[in-house]
């Protein structure tokens, strides 16, 4: 288990002191997809469902999701979010329906986590808000594009199908 910085010497989990880190400028971005079928990507392009426009409710579930990371991943720390950018992209070819969250604030630990939540739980609200139309959604994945700041300095992680640059 080396090199698991969540985990005691003993195996147990653990939130990592980060006392001792510098406060650096941190950021992180990362994107996300849902895949829907026809008659949710119906409903998504032509402006909503029985529950109103969905890219705006899950523009403001990612913020959520960002804000509230550290109640939902036990061992993140809470942070002070400076700021969250969200933006979203329609795919009509593979009826994919992105989401990007940018996060960033100034702290001792990184933010990605914040970034993969905020993500995540927008693609939530997304499938809530059209699930009126139809289940026929997947879920696809989130994935971490760019991470600055701290130890490891700034990190770039290409993803050819997504639509925005790492």
């Amino acid at each position: 288990m080396a090199g698991l910085t969540h985990l005691d010497p003993e195996g147990r989990p653990q939130m990592v002191d980060v006392s001792a880190k510098a406060i650096t400028r941190r950021l992180a971005v990362a994107a996300g997809y849902l895949e829907l079928d026809e008659p949710a990507a119906k409903a998504l392009t032509q402006g909503g469902g029985p529950k109103g426009d969905p890219w705006s409710v899950a523009r403001i579930g990612a913020v959520g999701g960002v804000k509230r990371t550290s109640d939902l991943i036990p061992l993140a720390h809470p942070l002070a979010i400076e700021a969250v950018d969200v933006s979203h992209h329609w795919d009509p070819l593979t009826r994919r329906a992105w989401l990007k969250v940018q996060v960033s604030c100034e702290g001792r630990t990184g933010i990605e986590m914040e970034a993969l939540a905020g993500v995540t739980v927008g693609l939530l609200v997304l499938y809530d808000m059209l699930k009126a139309v139809s289940h026929g959604m997947v879920l696809g994945p989130a994935r971490l594009l760019r991470k600055e700041g701290g130890r490891r300095g700034t990190l770039a992680m290409p993803w050819a199908d997504c639509p925005w640059e790492p």
